[in-house]
């Protein structure tokens, strides 16, 4: 494989493994922006992926082509209903932030799993065969040495996850909204005093940051695993809770973590046809990922500067 039949294959891939933490990634951004942590980013991302996958094989026959788009919709709806339970321990009962995102993590997978356990009395759902489509971009595919790395067999999912970054960038810096969300989140005292409702704004934001993880775990594994089990989500939550840390707390910067990460899992995947990294031991290559989070959080997390009110449960009249 020449150079740029690499590149062909690494950079399309890239992008297919980054979408479902960049949707993920810029959940957490509105969650955190508005001074609430959202630990449980994993768990929802589980719970987006288990009900879309249900969804898809229930519903295959009922909506054809349009199933797996449809299956994105439902998973973002359940896992925005589901990131309620975080709004309500960690806003209106003022519970630990990350006490309660851990307890979303640990629920979520629990939920799931004991749900394909009852519906298909086995350990992992059925294989789906409505899956998100590949396609070629029209005109654009046709450029020289970008076409085809960019715009050529692409999912459709990878085109929207990087649509919605630009928009959530536009979103959190360019409208009232996104003032309201920021203000919230650096001095919600402040906020509170020029009749920003807080409670509400932090409620709306993580909401938000539920219905895209939903998203996030609906399309990584309607386009990756093809079926839900235990390991269907495995650190992907995680990984993008470090791409947001990694991207500062800006939708664009998180975008770029989280392709940062998704070239790692592509690396990965691709290495048997990479010369020199094909001698590397396939278990160091699997592993890179998280190990890249872990180093990510480490070298980032202390320069990084997080909302001022992050984690810090609002009481009304109180500084």
């Amino acid at each position: 494989m020449s150079f740029l039949d690499l590149l062909y294959f690494i950079v399309p891939a890239t992008i297919a493994y980054a979408a479902p933490l960049i949707f993920t990634a810029i959940g957490g951004v509105f969650s955190e922006r508005s001074g609430v942590v959202n630990i449980g980013l994993e768990g929802l991302m589980v719970m987006g992926a288990f009900i879309g996958i249900l969804f898809n094989l229930l519903y295959a026959d009922t909506f054809g082509s349009w199933t797996p788009w449809i299956a994105l919709l439902v998973a973002m709806a359940v896992s925005a209903v589901f990131s309620l339970l975080h709004a309500v321990a960690s806003i209106s009962f003022r519970a630990d932030q990350v006490v309660s995102g851990v307890a979303i993590n640990m629920l979520g997978i629990a939920i799931a799993l004991f749900s394909v356990k009852m519906i298909f009395g086995k350990g992992q759902t059925d294989l789906i065969q409505k899956k998100i489509p590949r396609f070629d971009v029209p005109i654009l595919q046709d450029i020289p040495f970008i076409g085809p790395m960019f715009f050529k067999s692409v999912y459709g999912s990878s085109i929207l996850a990087i649509v919605v970054a630009l928009f959530a960038w536009f979103v959190i810096y360019k409208t009232p909204f996104g003032l309201r969300l920021r203000s919230v989140g650096e001095h919600p005292m402040a906020a509170d005093t020029m009749g920003i409702n807080v409670t509400k704004t932090r409620y709306i934001a993580v909401v938000i940051s539920g219905a895209l993880a939903g998203i996030g775990g609906a399309v990584y594994a309607i386009t990756t695993t093809n079926d839900f089990g235990h390991a269907t989500i495995n650190g992907q939550g995680f990984m993008a809770l470090a791409a947001l840390i990694f991207g500062k707390w800006h939708p664009i910067g998180a975008m770029g973590a989280a392709l940062f990460f998704g070239f790692a899992q592509a690396l990965a995947i691709s290495a048997s046809k990479i010369p020199y990294i094909q001698d590397v031991p396939t278990v160091y290559l699997h592993i890179l990922p998280y190990v890249l989070t872990i180093l990510a959080l480490a070298g980032f997390i202390g320069r990084a500067n997080a909302p001022k009110a992050i984690g810090q449960p609002y009481i009304k009249g109180q500084r």
